[in-house]
């Protein structure tokens, strides 16, 4: 194996109407290309390759340029039929090895067009695109994604899942039927998972990468109990983008969907994600998705992220929503006996917030009643009764209140009953309340599938691979 010598990344100019690469200096230098040298050049179309192998017969000479005391060696290929590969491509990488230069596209750009052509191919073939999840919970982003995709007529098949509590990845597997016997479950921190370089080796490519970052970093309840500070600060969640753009690399998908808190769209994180999800070859669509219109009866609101890579037509405009129609807490509501356990006055809640209120605090209980026409934000806390959380109104003693049940949790989010049956009242609350609420995420993903299909439809000369480089052969 012949050592690297250098790497550079370097422009194609232009000059006299033909595409130009100049080399010069340290770099042929350290390959052995001295003012003099002779040297072949050798195409490989295919791998969109350009070799210079410094031979004794070469036919062409390395130029040299006077600098300082010294000459310096120049390499200038100004041609249309060598360059000719690199068509619309800004820029080359430059490896320099011992006696040979390589030129060849961008890492970012091969691996754009690799994932270009295996959207095409598996599409053409009927195959089923590949998910991976992160952050996955229950999967019930997953599953939404899965159900989206198949409304716009694409099969998905789930490859991994990675989720830091056992007890959510276990009940995934045990419930939602996205997971099959092929579904690779990693039940570690992200952070650890995407640093494990042996473990990333295992991981296969996958089409759709979808993550849930943990957002208590983020959201205003985090942020007003940890006091001021960056989103960043928080000391378990608050880097884990990084984490996100390393397995992003490894799984290299075509498109990746994020969802959040709407106060992540203006985070450090939020920064960092767009733009190096950019100089991979993607291009980042945002949008804030309010339940509301889409007839859900908790009205949360999500940032969702759709990044897809450049050569796919994506808007979130055409997002398609129901018409408006008028919901009524009445609708989920389980039946509860008058007299059932779960039935409290909440006394030392009511007293909080009777002191709130003489502070001047806007903390505050929901109280539902069977007419409620709107449901607020129902979070993973939930069962802990908290003086801002909501609570059902006894229908005959104006005292009482209960908590909602989880399966009325589940039918305010527009969740799949089957994925909460015969859970406990914190699990159940807790699965539900980190989750989504799932028809705007059916909407997303059945877009995200009619994108994806326009995308391979066009032409197969748009699509031509630049397969992997073997740079060390001889």
């Amino acid at each position: 194996m012949t050592q690297l010598q250098t790497y550079a990344v370097r422009k194609i100019g232009s000059h006299r109407g033909s595409p130009r690469l100049w080399l010069e200096g340290r770099e042929p230098a350290k390959g052995g290309f001295l003012p003099g040298t002779r040297f072949n050049i050798r195409t490989d179309s295919e791998r969109a390759l350009l070799v210079l192998e410094a031979v004794e017969d070469g036919v062409r000479i390395v130029s040299g340029k006077q600098r300082g005391d010294g000459q310096i060696p120049v390499i200038d290929i100004n041609s249309k039929d060598l360059l000719a590969m690199f068509e619309s491509i800004e820029a080359v990488r430059v490896v320099v090895q011992s006696g040979r230069i390589s030129i060849l596209p961008m890492a970012s750009e091969v691996r754009a067009r690799e994932r270009l052509v295996r959207l095409k191919q598996k599409l053409a073939r009927g195959e089923p695109l590949r998910t991976g999840s992160v952050s996955s919970g229950a999967g019930i982003l997953d599953r939404a994604a899965h159900e989206g995709l198949e409304l716009a007529g694409v099969r998905a098949k789930l490859a991994f899942a990675n989720e830091i509590r056992e007890d959510c990845l276990e009940h995934m597997c045990k419930v939602n039927p996205i997971v099959d016997r092929d579904t690779v479950t990693l039940t570690a921190p992200m952070q650890e998972l995407a640093f494990d370089e042996w473990a990333m080796s295992q991981l296969p490519k996958v089409d759709i990468l979808i993550g849930g970052i943990a957002c208590s970093g983020a959201s205003r309840a985090g942020r007003a109990k940890r006091g001021a500070g960056h989103t960043e600060s928080h000391p378990e969640v608050g880097h884990l983008v990084v984490a996100f753009l390393a397995i992003i690399a490894k799984v290299n998908p075509i498109a990746v969907v994020l969802e959040n808190v709407p106060t992540w769209a203006t985070s450090a994180s939020m920064c960092i994600l767009r733009n190096q999800l950019r100089d991979l070859g993607y291009e980042v669509h945002e949008t804030i998705v309010r339940s509301a219109e889409w007839n859900v009866l908790e009205h949360r609101e999500r940032l969702c992220v759709v990044a897809v890579t450049r050569g796919v037509s994506f808007s979130f405009e055409a997002l398609e929503r129901p018409a408006p129609m008028e919901r009524r807490f009445s609708e989920v509501m389980d039946h509860v006996e008058l007299d059932a356990e779960c039935w409290s006055e909440m006394r030392y809640l009511k007293d909080k917030r009777e002191r709130d209120a003489e502070k001047g605090s806007n903390f505050k209980m929901t109280v539902l009643t069977p007419a409620s026409t709107s449901v607020p934000c129902l979070n993973k806390t939930l069962w802990k009764r908290q003086s801002t959380g909501a609570f059902v109104a006894h229908p005959v003693n104006p005292d009482l209140l209960r908590l909602p049940t989880v399966n009325e949790h589940a039918r305010c989010k527009g969740v799949w009953p089957d994925m909460v049956e015969n859970v406990g009242l914190t699990f159940g609350h807790e699965i539900l309340g980190q989750s989504v609420t799932v028809p705007p995420f059916l909407s997303v993903f059945k877009l995200l599938g009619f994108a994806l299909q326009a995308c391979a439809r066009q032409t197969a000369n748009a699509f031509q691979p630049l397969l992997p480089p073997r740079l060390m052969a001889a």
